[in-house]
C-alpha cells in the first residue's frame, strides 16, 4: 500500500510539461491579422548573416498568442531586446519585441496570450513580430509549422483546396508584405507620366530576402536602368521572372536555383521611391499579371 501512494505521489508531482515530450505537428499564428513580411533564410554559420525566422507585419499593442501548448522558459531582454521563449518538447518558438504577461515556468495553452508587440527595438522598417523556431541549436522556418511552408496538409478524402491568395499557378510569392502597386496602367510616382506598371509591388524593407518563384536558371543579373539592380531567371522556355530594385545579388549568371532560393536582397535601387521589390513575370518575353496570369 505504501508503495501505491508513493507511486501516485510522483504521477500527480509530475510537471505538465511531460506530456510535451513531441512537439506539436502545427503551430497556430501568433498575431491575430498574420501579414507576413521577411522570410526565413538560415545563416550559413552560427554567426553569419541570414534572417532566423520569420516577420509578421502588425501594429504596436496588438496581442501576441503562444503557437502552441508549451512552457515559458525564457521572459527578458536579448541585447537589449525584449524576448519570450517557450518550450514545446523536442522545439521551442521564440517571440520579439513583446511586452510579457507571462512569467518563466508558467504553462500556456496554444493562443493564450503571452504578450503585446512592441515597436522598438526592432529590425523591421514598421513594427513587426520576428517569430522563431529553434530544435536544440538548430534554427528551422516557423512556416512549415504554419501551413506557409513547402508542404501543406490536406484532407485526402475531401475536395482539393483552394489555391493560396498572392501567386496562382506554377509560381510562389518570392517576399512576404502588402502588395503596394499591382500590375496595370498608373501615373509612374517619379516622372509623373501614365503608364503600364509592368510587375508587381510588394512592400517590404530593404535588405529582405528575395526568393525564386520557381526553379529555373539564372540567365542576367548587374544593373539595368531603371530597374536598378536585378536578376533575371527563365524557368522554362518561354517564362521568365525578374527581381528587380535589389540592394545586392547573390547568384551568378548560369546558376540553377530552386524554389525559394534567396537570389538576392530587397533595395531601392535605380528609379524608385523606397525600399521594395519589383517582381515581374514575362511570357514570351511580354510582361504580364504576376497575380492573373501565370
Amino acid at each position: 500500500m505504501r508503495h501505491r501512494l508513493l507511486a501516485l505521489s510522483l504521477l500527480i508531482c509530475l510537471p505538465p510539461t511531460a506530456a510535451l515530450a513531441a512537439s506539436p505537428e502545427s503551430w497556430s499564428w501568433p498575431l491575430d491579422d498574420h501579414r507576413l513580411g521577411a522570410r526565413f533564410d538560415p545563416p550559413a554559420s552560427d554567426y553569419g548573416p541570414g534572417h532566423r525566422g520569420i516577420d509578421i507585419a502588425a501594429g504596436v499593442g496588438d496581442v501576441v498568442r503562444a503557437v502552441a501548448p508549451g512552457r515559458v522558459t525564457f521572459a527578458g531582454r536579448v541585447g537589449g531586446v525584449p524576448v519570450v521563449t517557450i518550450d514545446h518538447g523536442r522545439e521551442r518558438s521564440t517571440y520579439q519585441p513583446v511586452r510579457a504577461r507571462v512569467r518563466v515556468g508558467d504553462a500556456v495553452h496554444a493562443r493564450e496570450v503571452i504578450g503585446t508587440l512592441l515597436g522598438s527595438p526592432s529590425h523591421c522598417a514598421g513594427t513587426c513580430l520576428h517569430l522563431g523556431r529553434r530544435a536544440g541549436k538548430n534554427y528551422l522556418d516557423p512556416l512549415d509549422l504554419l501551413g506557409g511552408g513547402r508542404f501543406r496538409l490536406i484532407d485526402p478524402s475531401g475536395p482539393p483546396p483552394a489555391p493560396p491568395t498572392g501567386m496562382v499557378g506554377s509560381l510562389r510569392r518570392p517576399v512576404g508584405g502588402p502588395i503596394t502597386s499591382p500590375y496595370g496602367m498608373r501615373v509612374h510616382p517619379v516622372t509623373g507620366v501614365r503608364k503600364l506598371h509592368d510587375g508587381t509591388d510588394f512592400g517590404v524593407p530593404c535588405g529582405t530576402p528575395v526568393h525564386a518563384a520557381a526553379s529555373g536558371t539564372v540567365i542576367g543579373t548587374g544593373h539595368s536602368g531603371a530597374y536598378g539592380k536585378r536578376v533575371v531567371v527563365r524557368h522554362r522556355p518561354g517564362l521568365t521572372t525578374t527581381y528587380n530594385h535589389l540592394s545586392s545579388q547573390s547568384v551568378s549568371p548560369g546558376d540553377r536555383v530552386a524554389a525559394g532560393r534567396v537570389v538576392g536582397r530587397s533595395g531601392t535601387t535605380g528609379l524608385s521611391t523606397g525600399c521594395h521589390l519589383h517582381f515581374m513575370v514575362l511570357v514570351d518575353g511580354h510582361p504580364v499579371d504576376p497575380q492573373a496570369s501565370v
